[in-house]
């Protein structure tokens, strides 16, 4: 198939293992404590609001982002669940179960998924805005508040980064990552799904999530030139009401730049995603390969399945 007519697919890392997304189907492999390869399996479910919500520009982008929160923490809860436990130990995963913290049992792991993120979001959000109001006697402008604010928030991103990245389950969290993209420039440039082809692709790709981030404070720094600074308590309220709108313009500009990839010149308005993910991702080794292989190619049968 063509570009222009192969489908789209997605994914995200988790522990010990890849989860891939296509029109029906999400699809997550683990490498278990014996070696084996374990899959997990999750119809996509027809939820009418975000059905109408993906068909709208600058809105699809919330929708697009509610749902991969949700079905991103079921795949995360289950390799999380199973990484660490030898199969044949059953007793100890369901030990691990009822260990499950209560308000995850209260509200289920889709909607604390989504809770998180937003949580996440609001710290991200609000922070910046207060630590660059302390600056103010420095930066008493509003171009130079905006500034100082963004750059706060891009020191406070990537300092997050590297230092979770310090902890050894999360760089190999990350090496999946990494895997993840190459199995999915694989397959976009027509290879076939050997351990050799995929190693031989980059661990950057265009519409990875840690470039959406990225824009995220980019396109922020330009909306909030549009609004005012002061006082504080009307910053912080403003902040938190534009997030919708900074995620939906974000996540259009990261289509628009994926789109453009392919030009000569254009395709450096991506450029920032990609270095973000010079942290985000790492290089995996053969056998994390062979796991994204394994659910890239569980997910294609599955899909096939259903056509």
């Amino acid at each position: 198939m063509t570009e222009e007519t192969k489908q789209i697919y997605g994914g995200q890392a988790v522990v010990e293992g890849v989860m891939f997304g296509g029109r029906e189907y999400t699809v997550t492999a683990i490498r278990r404590k014996d070696r084996s390869i374990e899959f997990y399996r999750l119809p996509r479910t027809s939820n009418q609001a975000l059905n109408i919500l993906k068909k709208i520009p600058f809105l699809r982008g919330i929708a697009a982002i509610v749902y991969a929160s949700a079905n991103g923490a079921k795949h995360l809860n289950f390799s999380s669940e199973r990484f660490g436990i030898d199969p044949s130990d059953d007793e100890a995963l369901i030990k691990k179960k009822e260990e499950q913290s209560k308000l995850t049992m209260m509200l289920g792991v889709a909607v604390v998924g989504v809770l998180s993120f937003i949580f996440g979001k609001v710290i991200f959000t609000a922070a910046p805005a207060l630590l660059a109001a302390l600056t103010k006697p420095m930066f008493p402008s509003h171009i130079a508040q905006v500034i100082v604010e963004s750059v706060i928030k891009l020191i406070l991103l990537l300092s997050y980064i590297y230092f979770v990245s310090l902890a050894p389950i999360i760089k190999r969290v990350f090496q999946y990552h990494g895997a993840e993209h190459k199995v999915i420039n694989a397959y976009e440039n027509n290879l076939p799904l050997t351990i050799e082809n995929v190693q031989s692709q980059t661990r950057l790709h265009y519409r990875c999530g840690s470039s959406f981030i990225l824009f995220t404070v980019i396109i922020g720094m330009f909306i909030y030139l549009l609004v005012p600074t002061e006082p504080l308590w009307f910053r912080l309220v403003n902040r938190l009401a534009l997030i919708p709108v900074v995620l939906g313009i974000s996540f259009e500009v990261l289509q628009f730049t994926n789109a453009l990839r392919h030009l000569p010149i254009l395709r450096f308005l991506g450029y920032p995603g990609l270095w973000l993910q010079l942290l985000t991702t790492k290089e995996p080794n053969d056998n994390q390969v062979e796991v994204a292989i394994a659910s890239f190619n569980e997910l294609l049968r599955l899909e096939q399945k259903q056509s």
